[in-house]
């Protein structure tokens, strides 16, 4: 009882003002991930089955795991452009305005799909399909050509970005940067978002499709992003305050437009500063495989083997949904477990180490040999993913805490983009770029080992190619994320106290304001430098009156 004793003291550290905006930003999030289980689920399921049936119809060879592969791929590549246009939007926007508009945009993107399915003839599953599903065939599908769906995917991808960065960072703005705050934080609001990403997840697998169809199991999902954003709508303002121009009229007007469409200079400025962030930095450069590297081996268990394990092996591609399912599962267990040992576990360290070796269980499917049409083979499945999403979710956790409150105790030397969004997008964009490329090649790969062996025709098999997919590449990014694990200073214990001679749990950090134009602030230099020396303060990070990336008192250099 002693460390349940100790949770419910460590969550009353929270004031009333955040335990409030926390409440209300689960409730949105647990919505939001039941409605995206729904979509995602549904529309890998339901492009594996047309690109077979087309493979079938059309008699060429299958392709896809290439097309799977590109359509998530592309998706991921078009969150790069959501990612790195939050960087502006919150500079004018409070962050909750800008997740809600987000999240409300997703909900009417996800809606295209339906459209066009219906436009082209298609509906809901017939009863007698629920009772007795033929293999191959699926007249109820609307008559639109597959490859329709990869551009719809990628415009819903570029919000789905937008989304998932966001809400990376919106913690630090709720509780600011002590890292003890934000690890508890982000374990509790993990916790519930894996508890309804898992009942999402299982929900689809088992009731949604199998009773409308993965052409329209998805029709939740609006309603579900609906309710979202109006639930953060009410998370509170966050100590954001609209920064006030110097001056108005026309000039105001082409600053914002060139602000908001200069997408390409932003994407190339904010990966520029947060490779130069990460890359000349002990300090930082392992998060490049701890964080990203680790984040593409889990989207590929849950996006990649997942949906080839179902279709290729058991023949039912609704059942990832179930392995899926089991593989949030292991995340909700992972993230409880870091809110558990917060104060015995202070450094991502050893949830990343166990992640790491949790990876190379993968080895089993390759020289597995399942019964075909049973369900209790997919739940076998499942059961072994909840260990591997274990360890990745505690060091997700974990490290996405480290992140947050290590740089907000780093200067942001760049107007237009801050520290931590800056090195958050780099990250991000590098995990989505690996796997828009990978996911592509290796799909590619394993369709070829399916059609040398016999294809749809003449019950084709993708084991050998297994080995190297899954065994092989896990293999090596469970090396690669270990080894990050020894590279900062002060890492080399097994549970170390602190990482780089720097403490985290002081949310009370030296600021100035960073950005000109606001209301307590002189507009001409000259008054700058007359009211230096008296102007420095001590706050909280999220105190921030104007909601910018505030200036700490610390020279990049000194840190680096």
């Amino acid at each position: 009882m002693g460390k349940f004793a100790e949770l419910g003291e460590s969550l009353r550290a929270f004031t009333t003002q955040e335990r409030r905006n926390i409440a209300i930003y689960i409730i949105g999030i647990m919505v939001y991930k039941f409605g995206l289980e729904a979509f995602n689920g549904s529309i890998i399921a339901l492009a594996t089955n047309r690109y077979d049936y087309e493979s079938l119809r059309d008699d060429t060879p299958s392709r896809t795991f290439e097309r799977v592969g590109l359509l998530t791929g592309l998706n991921q590549a078009c969150q790069c452009i959501g990612s790195i246009l939050i960087g502006p939007l919150v500079k004018r926007y409070p962050t909750k305005n800008v997740l809600s508009v987000a999240i409300l945009i997703f909900g009417m993107c996800s809606a295209l799909l339906l459209i066009i399915d219906a436009a082209t003839g298609g509906t809901f599953m017939p009863a007698e399909y629920r009772i007795d599903h033929p293999d191959h065939e699926w007249p109820y599908y609307g008559t639109y050509n597959t490859d329709v769906m990869i551009p719809v995917y990628c415009v819903c991808g570029i919000v789905y970005g937008m989304v998932e960065l966001i809400r990376r960072v919106i913690p630090r703005d709720i509780v600011g940067g002590n890292i003890q705050k934000l690890k508890k934080m982000d374990s509790l609001v993990h916790i519930f978002y894996e508890i309804s990403g898992t009942t999402g997840a299982f929900t689809t697998g088992l009731v949604i499709i199998p009773q409308l169809g993965n052409n329209m199991a998805f029709i939740i999902t609006p309603v579900c992003f609906t309710v979202s954003a109006i639930a953060w709508f009410f998370v509170g303002e966050l100590g954001f305050r609209r920064a006030q121009p110097a001056f108005r009229g026309r000039g105001e007007k082409t600053s914002y437009f060139k602000a908001a469409f200069s997408g390409m200079f932003l994407f190339g400025e904010s990966v520029w500063v947060g490779a130069k962030i990460l890359f000349t930095s002990r300090k930082f450069i392992w998060l490049v495989p701890g964080y990203s590297v680790a984040l593409y081996a889990h989207r590929y268990l849950e996006n990649g083997i997942a949906p080839q394990v179902a279709r290729r092996y058991l023949g039912n591609s609704a059942w990832a949904q179930i392995m899926v399912g089991g593989s949030n599962m292991g995340e909700l267990l992972g993230a409880f477990s870091v809110l558990l040992f917060t104060n015995t576990i202070q450094t991502p360290m050893p949830w990343l180490r166990l992640d790491a070796l949790m990876l190379l269980i993968v080895w089993y499917i390759p020289y597995w040999y399942p019964p075909a049409d049973q369900v209790s083979q997919a739940w076998i499945v499942a059961a072994t993913f909840a260990p591997i999403s274990y360890g990745w979710a505690s060091g997700d956790v974990s490290l996405a805490a480290y992140i947050q409150a290590s740089l907000a105790r780093l200067e942001s030397q760049n107007k237009n983009v801050s520290a931590l969004g800056a090195v958050m997008a780099f990250l991000y964009s590098f995990y989505i770029v690996t796997y828009a490329v990978a996911g592509t090649l290796l799909g590619r790969y394993l369709d070829g080992i399916y059609n040398e062996s016999g294809g749809l025709d003449e019950g084709g098999q993708v084991h050998g190619g297994l080995v190297f997919t899954a065994g092989v590449q896990m293999s090596v990014i469970s090396a690669l994320v270990l080894a990050s694990t020894f590279v900062p200073k002060g890492a080399f214990a097994f549970n170390p106290k602190m990482l780089s001679d720097e403490s985290l749990d002081d949310d009370h950090i030296e600021i100035e304001e960073q950005r000109p134009g606001r209301d307590d602030e002189p507009e001409l230099e000259g008054e700058v430098h007359k009211l230096e020396e008296g102007y420095k303060k001590t706050r909280s990070y999220c105190s921030s009156e104007n909601g910018s990336e505030p200036r700490v008192e610390k020279k990049i250099s000194e840190i680096l």
